[in-house]
């Protein structure tokens, strides 16, 4: 089975598989939601008579942000208890907002187009809007999106034949050293042969560096250097800045600045704004308000009405 076929099996499958609506006493419906993972939902709980709406993490300026708009136009109603991330409360000021992923799409088209040589852009391949934004970078820059087979399954894995899959024109394979070992070691020869038909080696990097962009991850770093594709190269780093903190990403700074590599940082967040949280917590109307993952909840009745704290592990009742 190609990675067409596969596709479109996935997506026959998301067509027919119902969601599950009910689960002992609880009836549950799901609202897909704006996210930067994948096919994200929030959940309305309803049981005894009382209504729980759990916003799990959303956003507003992502490549779905229309979901974002038809949820506070049409919100469930008589909610009793709102629980409603807020991992941005602690990070940007109350009228600051995002980027969108329009807007990095720019940015990033205009550093492929400038850059000489080949473009190693670090993101993770589950984030699927980002995905996107660099794959239509690369359209409009003339430059090929370069993925791994962990990328090529990942996108295979959502069953929507209108994300870019490794069969797409301007998507080519390439599977690091580290990676092949894992293939041989997992006898996982019938997924690498389905994502082949754009396979490039090596040896292929250096001729095609000025006209490809890699979804980078540290694992490339001794096939790139092998490979000798690193002259004009750019670096971009497309995720959470926290994460360079982990003494994991040292050795890939290193690397950078032994290469003489600036790592440029173009990125978004995953959730929503404070004013966005504003609008959906104004748009639910619940009669309480409950704070979940965030690193600064007492900073929201500062912001919202009705709001409740409650502790992790500590029971109560709507």
């Amino acid at each position: 089975m190609n990675c067409q076929e596969s596709c479109r099996r996935g997506r026959r499958a998301a067509q027919v598989e119902p969601f599950l609506h009910s689960l002992g006493p609880f009836r549950i419906t799901p609202y897909l939601v704006d996210h930067s993972a994948y096919d994200a939902y929030a959940l309305l709980v309803e049981a005894g008579g009382k209504r729980l709406f759990y916003s799990g993490d959303f956003r507003a300026h992502g490549r779905k942000g229309k979901l974002f708009n038809l949820l506070i136009n049409h919100p469930p109603e008589d909610v009793d208890t709102l629980l409603m991330e807020g991992s941005t409360q602690s990070r940007l000021d109350a009228k600051d907002d995002f980027p969108s992923e329009t807007d990095l799409e720019k940015q990033l088209a205009n550093i492929f187009r400038a850059t000489y040589g080949i473009v190693m852009l670090h993101a993770s391949a589950q984030n699927i809007d980002r995905v996107v934004t660099l794959y239509r970078a690369c359209k409009q820059s003339g430059r090929t999106m370069v993925i791994d087979l962990y990328a090529a399954a990942v996108l295979e894995a959502t069953g929507n034949e209108n994300i870019p899959q490794s069969c797409w024109p301007q998507v080519a394979l390439f599977t690091p050293e580290r990676q092949r070992r894992q293939v041989v070691k997992n006898q996982a020869f019938d997924v690498l042969k389905r994502h082949s038909v754009n396979r490039i080696y090596r040896e292929d990097l250096k001729a095609m560096a000025s006209k490809v962009v890699l979804l980078f991850r540290p694992l490339h770093m001794q096939d790139l250097e092998a490979a000798g594709c690193l002259e004009g190269a750019s670096f971009v780093y497309s995720q959470w800045l926290g994460y360079l903190e982990q003494d994991s990403y040292r050795s890939m700074q290193l690397w950078l600045e032994q290469l003489g590599i600036e790592m440029k940082y173009i990125h978004t967040s995953g959730h929503a704004s404070p004013a966005d949280l504003t609008r959906f917590a104004a748009a639910i109307g619940a009669k309480q308000l409950v704070p979940i993952h965030s690193f600064a909840p007492d900073k929201y009745a500062q912001q919202f009405a009705n709001v409740v704290i409650r502790q992790d592990g500590e029971w109560w009742d709507l």
